[in-house]
């Protein structure tokens, strides 16, 4: 019964934050206007700048920003207990990620469709524009470079995946041609659906396996390359052709999946089995403050959504009333995800026992996407009676083409930041879009390989790295948005108070990781987490000298008002 009390928790706060909070926040802080001419008309060029149907952005925009981290990290981080989880997925959502991805979306859609790190010098300085984009090129190296080694180790574990997973490409290929030919959107919809659902069962029977050695590289490792050249391919297509329709079949998955899982608690009320605050932890497990708020980072506020937003999202919105839909809306998409994650990785249908529970959560770190698999396949089987062999499939094909979604985006925002750099050092070759594509994988390519050797996963090396450095990017990302807010007079403490949260719990988490690694003697994670700890304390005190300019009424240092 427990689990219904969490459900039902999370399903009231999100609803009050969406009727609520993000309405307060559109219209007396954000001042959304439908007369404000977006990016994507006065930029449009068919390819990128493509103004769009709401309800398709939010698929893109949500599918591209969840990925698999909102499963992973709450997964994890219900070894300090469900209750911290809970309470930070719900009111993270609430009141940090529906603020933080609209704001990133609403302050790029009013700058040209602009990166945040690029953005950041009309709001801040040329100085924290170098500095901010430094961290967002680090922060997609390490998504592209581990997504590829999450797809493929999912490929290789369960090769049921492999055949719906690449289906649902090439329904999306379909689907974006007659949605060009101004084809209804519902029916294509429910088709989609239909077929990619019809292409997971098809797939229980149509495992696909690549050769153990070929190339000279293990079938892992040739996963990473195959998954590499289809990003590069896929981040040169028009967003109409492929990255739109992918991702709105996607979202429409995700609800089909959620359906599921939330029907499951209602029809099968498990108890809940993991502790609501876990006393037994271990004895070099470190502190819930501050590392539950970097290890749960997608599901309640993630930098990497600010780069979502700004990069790929606010080039497409049609009307700026729209951020409200597609960038709170979106959070609490990825929310609901995270909500019943918790619930299926604590309850009777993951561990029969709470000594069965503590057996699998024996450190930090157990659990993550197997847990969520296993847990919600049982879920599911026991709510809907679905065999739990077919419900596994569904739910490894989910997280397999929500990483695969994340990954298209990742390698489109890396080659916009390397064309943003042509623009700003004046390099032409830079602007070329398959140049910036080339750069972009081969940096993800060298990183998994040099630093992985023939395994490809070179990766997971710098992950570590990646709770600490993407919230550090979540609140400068605040900061941003924050500071223009004050250069147009309006209230900024809707998004300066959680910056000042998100930066203390993210810079504390950071100074942790920072002492053992250097214990460990890693000194690479060392010299990495030094950059990011300097340039976040660099761009926020660039920030503060802005701040005091605009109070002391030096406006004219500091640009036009917006």
């Amino acid at each position: 019964m427990q689990s219904i009390a969490i459900v039902l928790l999370g399903i009231v706060g999100m609803l009050l934050g969406w009727f609520v909070y993000s309405k307060f926040i559109a219209t007396k802080i954000f001042k959304l206007d439908d007369n404000f001419t977006t990016p994507a008309h006065e930029l449009q060029d068919g390819k990128d700048f493509v103004p769009t149907n709401k309800v398709v952005l939010w698929g893109h925009h949500f599918t591209s920003v969840a990925g698999a981290a909102p499963i992973v990290g709450p997964a994890i981080a219900v070894y300090w207990g469900w209750v911290p989880a809970v309470l930070w997925v719900i009111f993270g959502t609430i009141l940090f990620a529906g603020v933080h991805d609209m704001g990133a979306l609403w302050a790029s859609a009013r700058h040209k469709g602009k990166s945040m790190g690029a953005l950041s010098e009309s709001v801040i300085g040329k100085r924290s524009r170098s500095l901010f984009m430094i961290v967002i090129f680090l922060v997609l190296l390490m998504v592209n470079a581990v997504f590829g080694v999450v797809i493929a180790n999912s490929f290789v574990s369960q090769p049921n995946a492999v055949f719906p997973a690449w289906t649902a490409i090439a329904v999306a290929l379909v689907i974006g041609q007659l949605l060009k030919r101004n084809f209804g959107l519902i029916p294509l919809c429910l088709v989609g659906i239909v077929v990619l659902y019809a292409s997971v069962y098809a797939g229980s029977y149509i495992p696909i396996s690549l050769p153990e050695t070929m190339f000279g590289l293990a079938d892992k490792a040739n996963w990473i390359v195959i998954l590499f050249i289809y990003a590069a391919i896929a981040s040169l297509l028009p967003v109409w052709m492929l990255l739109q329709p992918r991702d709105f079949i996607n979202g429409m998955q995700l609800l089909v999946g959620l359906f599921l899982l939330y029907g499951a608690v209602f029809f099968a009320m498990p108890d809940i089995t993991a502790p609501a605050f876990n006393t037994q932890t271990a004895m070099d497990s470190p502190s819930l403050i501050p590392l539950l708020f970097v290890t749960i980072a997608c599901g309640a506020v993630s930098g990497f959504h600010g780069i979502v937003a700004s990069g790929t999202s606010s080039k497409q919105l049609d009307k700026e009333t729209d951020v409200r839909f597609v960038g709170y809306l979106g959070a609490i998409g990825e929310g609901s995800l995270a909500l019943i994650t918790i619930v299926a990785v604590s309850g009777v249908a993951f561990a029969a026992s709470p000594e069965e529970w503590h057996e699998v959560y024996s450190h930090l770190g157990a659990g993550s996407v197997g847990a969520f698999i296993s847990g919600g396949a049982a879920l599911i089987h026991q709510g809907w009676g679905l065999q739990e062999a077919f419900s596994s499939t569904i739910l490894a094909v989910m997280v397999v083409l929500f990483a695969g979604t994340t990954m298209d985006s990742g390698v489109r925002l890396q080659r916009y930041i390397i064309q943003e750099w042509g623009d700003i050092y004046k390099l032409s070759a830079l602007k070329n879009g398959v140049v910036a594509t080339f750069l972009a994988v081969a940096c993800c390519l060298l990183l998994a390989f040099g630093a992985g050797g023939s395994s490809g996963g070179g990766g997971m090396i710098i992950w570590p790295l990646f709770g600490s450095t993407n919230q550090i990017l979540a609140s400068l990302t605040l900061l941003v948005i924050s500071v223009m807010l004050i250069k147009m007079g309006r209230p900024a403490r809707y998004t300066l108070i959680p910056m000042v949260f998100v930066l203390v719990m993210a810079f504390f988490a950071g100074l942790i990781k920072l002492k053992e690694y250097y214990l460990a003697e890693n000194y690479l994670l060392v010299f990495l987490d030094a950059v990011v700890l300097v340039v976040s304390v660099l761009v926020m005190l660039e920030a503060w000298s802005v701040v005091a300019k605009l109070r002391s009424g030096h406006q004219d240092e500091v640009g036009e008002k917006e």
